[in-house]
């Protein structure tokens, strides 16, 4: 099982199997990932409030082209436009060298029923920049449907389920084991492949099950550097300049980021585009006119 890589250049000496090594990076930036040594020094905390009332309206004027659409299919697709204009998203830092990340993927925590037993999985589809939101909303389909049966096992179960069987003493070990190969780059891919913690963002809707959204914590293990939490969906009256009550309805995203792949401006100046993407959703139905690429790597695609 291959990642579903991008083929923007050829691999060269200090890459991994799941990126490229960026070598044009400001000093400080260089210097940054030898000080603050995990992700959990490093996290930043951002919040976005998203008035919701217009989303839900392209959702109803599409109801019968994209049936399966939902507010998070929409915020997902924007993240994926967002990271075709903003590539320096799409970075992890491992044994304190940043990389860009050589393909676009989301972990999803699913909840097969919506119960106190209920069995929890995560779904990891793939997807590239040039995506369309009908892209998504089929890819996410597959994957639920594929994972959305009580006592079925996907990849990540079934690995997660393996490991979990040996006794503790080897558990240790193959844990070690395993950190250190992904440290440098040697980790069986069919691991990289499954773990949730191998993505490009990590989304939890805590809001389908009726939850304020959170600030969940980064991961040390793996390469997620952004992690998303979506919050249920809130309503209250907001008084016009005349004096006139106008209700209107949000959810509250919360983002955990890793500040060692990239400076504050540009995770600002990424916020600001999302918000705009969001409030033209039309331009998610047809694929973006350009895909930038990392410029940190410092090569010609092997397309030029």
């Amino acid at each position: 099982m291959s990642l579903n890589k991008f083929k923007y250049f050829k691999f060269r000496f200090g890459d991994r199997y799941d990126g490229w090594r960026v070598r044009k990076v400001d000093t400080v930036f260089r210097v940054i990932p030898y000080f603050l040594r995990t992700r959990m020094d490093a996290q930043n905390f951002f919040e976005e409030k998203l008035v919701i009332d217009d989303l839900e309206a392209f959702i109803k004027k599409h109801k019968e082209d994209l049936p399966d659409l939902s507010i998070m299919h929409i915020i997902i697709a924007a993240m994926i436009r967002l990271f075709a204009q903003r590539p320096n998203l799409n970075r992890f830092v491992m044994w304190n060298k940043i990389f860009s990340r050589n393909h676009l993927n989301i972990s999803i925590a699913v909840k097969r029923s919506l119960s106190d037993d209920g069995e929890e999985t995560l779904i990891k589809p793939f997807f590239m920049p040039s995506d369309t939101l009908y892209d998504v909303v089929e890819k996410i389909k597959t994957e639920l449907e594929n994972n959305q049966k009580v006592g079925q096992q996907n990849g990540s179960d079934a690995v997660a389920g393996l490991i979990g069987k040996l006794p503790d003493f080897l558990l240790r070990f193959v844990v070690f084991c395993l950190l250190w190969m992904d440290k440098i780059g040697i980790m069986p891919s069919i691991i990289n492949k499954v773990s949730p913690w191998h993505s490009s963002i990590f989304l939890t809707n805590v809001g389908s099950i009726g939850v304020q959204s959170i600030y969940h914590h980064l991961y040390e293990f793996g390469t997620c550097s952004i992690f998303v939490a979506m919050g249920k969906k809130t309503r209250e009256n907001l008084i016009d300049t005349s004096g006139n009550i106008e209700p209107q309805k949000s959810i509250m995203l919360k983002f955990v980021l890793d500040e060692r792949v990239c400076d504050g401006f540009y995770y600002a100046s990424s916020m600001r585009i999302l918000n705009k993407i969001l409030s033209n959703p039309e331009q998610l139905l047809t694929p973006p006119e350009k895909v930038l690429i990392d410029e940190g790597v410092g090569r010609k695609r092997i397309d030029q």
